[in-house]
């Protein structure tokens, strides 16, 4: 019996050490995939209960810096030549007439993408920039990937509404 109460007093010490119980053990990535996610979630509910009519636009709102002067290109581009140098549909829903009713998956890839996976098959994936120099961390869209090959929405813009 001896033997048995000495085991299993060094498993529980083995497994206190090795897997301490904390309030606080958030990881900071989990903290900041949470942030991430958080953030594209309300931009799609935003759209959703818009219906896409938010002027500037939903992604204008949520893009950062660097994203909102490659928008703002583009509308630059079209009030000068009365065409659009866009990408000729809706990035968010990757449609030309968007069901602002189905379901979406959200998720972070190993790349720090956020995916966004709509129910009728198409993935968008978001880049964010994270942070906050009031002491509040927020997020905000860099970029749109638009499809699998890592086509960039702001290269696009930069590149075709010049």
């Amino acid at each position: 019996m001896t033997i048995y109460h000495s085991l299993t007093l060094l498993l529980i010490m083995g497994l206190t050490v090795n897997y301490p119980v904390m309030a606080d053990s958030i990881e900071p990535s989990q903290t900041l995939t949470a942030m991430k996610i958080a953030t594209i979630a309300k931009m799609y509910q935003q759209d959703v209960d818009n219906e896409g009519m938010d002027n500037p636009t939903v992604l204008q709102q949520y893009a950062n810096q660097d994203l909102q002067s490659a928008i703002q290109l583009e509308q630059d581009y079209f009030d000068k030549t009365q065409m659009s140098c866009h990408v000729g549909y809706d990035v968010l829903w990757n449609s030309q007439d968007p069901d602002y009713a189905q379901d979406k998956q959200f998720a972070v890839t190993k790349q720090g993408l956020v995916q966004v996976s709509l129910a009728k098959g198409s993935k968008i994936y978001y880049e964010l920039s994270c942070g906050g120099s009031d002491g509040k961390a927020d997020c905000q869209i860099a970029d749109v990937i638009l499809d699998e090959t890592g086509r960039s929405l702001r290269k696009h813009l930069l590149e075709t509404c010049r």
